[in-house]
């Protein structure tokens, strides 16, 4: 699933050529991508607006217009976006959407799973839709140890599972948390509530080294992720724990273990891991 760093990656580059532009024809070709709303009159809308930002807000990408409306991404598990000059894109039966901007190029929207949305908002809907949706950015100046000491005081669910609650920090996903842990020297299952304030600023700390490093990486490239320039991250060359099960730990030596916190698939190091 797209992480904060695998769509920030996109955003950075598509923001250059999105940016300035005009959404010139919109073709959206699956009935799930903007449900409950009919994908002909989304499309409709769409045609036509001018591009005045793309922004990224957690796992969202929101595509701001001149008009003051809002198209929010949500990626989900295998949705991708790629970048190609008109005319050009290969035949992709996971294609959903395609964009045509008035410069000569398209955007399409690839989504093997069929789990992404489309949603247009209207101006003013925007920050109201995601203030019940997500909290603070992690890299932000609003996420701080105090607020997310707040955030897990009195929690009885795992660390993990707290982290996974997009409300608690915005943009992390499976492989960012069980990161983040292991720099923070916590096991995945710790009740979020017992952290003392010493532990949670080692996950704050972990928290945003583990994003600054897949922002730096490109995310990582697992399975579907692809950026738009159809290149990959390489992040899951710097995986501590995620994924590595049986393999020693990088700090002391210890098999990695796999286990499941919050519904997910969960790895770590039963040494150096505190539960």
């Amino acid at each position: 699933m797209p992480e904060l760093p695998e769509v920030e990656t996109i955003r950075a580059q598509l923001a250059p050529l999105l940016e300035g532009r005009c959404f010139q024809r919109v073709s959206i070709l699956d009935t799930r991508l903007t449900r409950p709303h009919d994908p002909r009159e989304v499309a409709a809308e769409l045609d036509g607006e001018d591009v005045a930002a793309l922004e990224r807000r957690g796992k969202y990408l929101v595509v701001r217009f001149r008009t003051g409306r809002s198209l929010l991404i949500h990626l989900r598990m295998t949705g991708s976006l790629h970048h190609a000059p008109v005319g050009t894109l290969e035949v992709d039966p996971y294609r959903r959407a395609v964009v045509t901007l008035d410069n000569g190029s398209d955007v399409a929207y690839r989504d093997v799973r069929r789990f992404g949305t489309w949603l247009l908002l209207e101006p003013g809907e925007l920050e109201s839709y995601l203030g019940v949706k997500v909290g603070p950015e992690p890299l932000g100046s609003e996420f701080t140890t105090r607020f997310l000491r707040g955030r897990l005081t009195a929690r009885k669910a795992p660390l993990k599972a707290a982290l996974l609650d997009q409300r608690t920090v915005a943009g992390l996903g499976n492989i960012y948390v069980d990161e983040a842990l292991w720099l923070a020297r916590l096991h995945p299952l710790r009740a979020a509530g017992t952290a003392t304030p010493e532990e949670v600023r080692a996950v704050h700390r972990g928290v945003r080294r583990a994003l600054q490093t897949g922002i730096a990486r490109q995310g990582a490239t697992l399975r579907d992720y692809r950026t738009p320039d159809g290149g990959s991250g390489s992040m899951q060359d710097e995986f501590k724990v995620y994924g590595r099960a049986g393999e020693p730990c990088p700090r002391c030596g210890t098999p990695i273990e796999k286990t499941r916190a919050g519904g997910r698939g969960t790895w770590y190091c039963p040494a150096c891991q505190r539960r």
